[in-house]
């Protein structure tokens, strides 16, 4: 049960009192408590043959008002004012998502979305949400033997990774540290009227748009990096790179790096032998 004094430290983070109290009134472990859950039968049978009992459903919300930053019309330029914007604002909603699964005593976060979403409140403001299932190891979770599920910031591990995915990783020997993610959002110059011109009906490369996407995704990739690097972890998998032009137009994009940081539990990594399976169907 949540305290009053949590309660105030979640509510100065933005968790709103409905939040708590649906979270209070699951009471995980409790004889004749429920739980919530996102995943799809197959995935919750896999996270429960993993060692892991699904909590609850928890989620991390923040609408949030990007800011105004033009990019001069011919120079291929980062927009620092709105990559800072779309980082900060999906950092509130993953950290307000953190906080209910560690309410509910979570060792971690599964099946993680996070999604934006322009609303009609204005052109410039969007809604980043985060959701997922929180889930709390059995003794015997990987084989036993792990006594701390958690990262090195003493926060639930969290992972977009797929039911059966999060199966395989654990029983091969490794564990989730934590979503890491890296934003840019960058403004692709203007071809000069010449140019435009000079390329009709040639094959050419066009150099500076080449040069400002490369450029982009390297810069999303790099600050993922940097965040997995903060949590000590051997790798990142499940990396996805995507791209959104949200609503700025042609020629100013958003490049978004994100993946699952990952650690080994043991030094040997046993890779289950996959099986075959024929399908009777006609």
């Amino acid at each position: 049960m949540t305290d009053q004094k949590e309660a105030a430290d979640f509510g100065a983070m933005g968790v709103p009192q409905d939040a708590i109290k649906r979270l209070a009134e699951l009471t995980p472990g409790k004889a004749g408590a429920i739980f919530t859950s996102d995943l799809s039968v197959n995935e919750f049978l896999l996270v429960r043959e993993a060692g892991f009992r699904p909590l609850g459903l928890v989620l991390g919300s923040s609408i949030y008002h990007v800011g105004l930053q033009i990019g001069r019309w011919s120079k291929n330029q980062e927009l620092d004012v709105l990559s800072q914007a779309m980082y900060h604002a999906r950092e509130l909603a993953m950290t307000r998502m953190e906080v209910e699964a560690k309410t509910l005593g979570a060792d971690g976060v599964v099946g993680v979305r996070l999604d934006v979403e322009m609303k009609e409140f204005g052109s410039d403001i969007a809604e980043f949400i985060a959701v997922g299932t929180a889930v709390k190891a059995e003794p015997n979770a990987a084989g036993g033997g792990v006594t701390n599920w958690r990262n090195n910031k003493d926060l639930p591990f969290t992972s977009d990774l797929s039911g059966q995915d999060f199966w395989t990783l654990i029983r091969a020997g490794y564990a989730p540290l934590g979503m890491v993610m890296g934003s840019c959002v960058y403004h692709v110059a203007h071809q000069r009227l010449g140019s435009v011109i000079g390329n009709i009906g040639r094959n050419v490369e066009i150099e500076q748009f080449t040069q400002a996407l490369y450029d982009a995704r390297e810069l999303a990739m790099t600050r993922m990096q940097a965040e997995a690097e903060a949590l000590h972890a051997e790798g990142i998998v499940g990396v996805q790179l995507r791209q959104h032009s949200h609503t700025w137009g042609g020629h100013t994009t958003e490049f978004f790096a994100i993946g699952t940081a990952v650690r080994p539990l043991r030094a040997d990594h046993v890779i289950e032998r996959p099986t075959m399976v024929l399908s009777l169907d006609a």
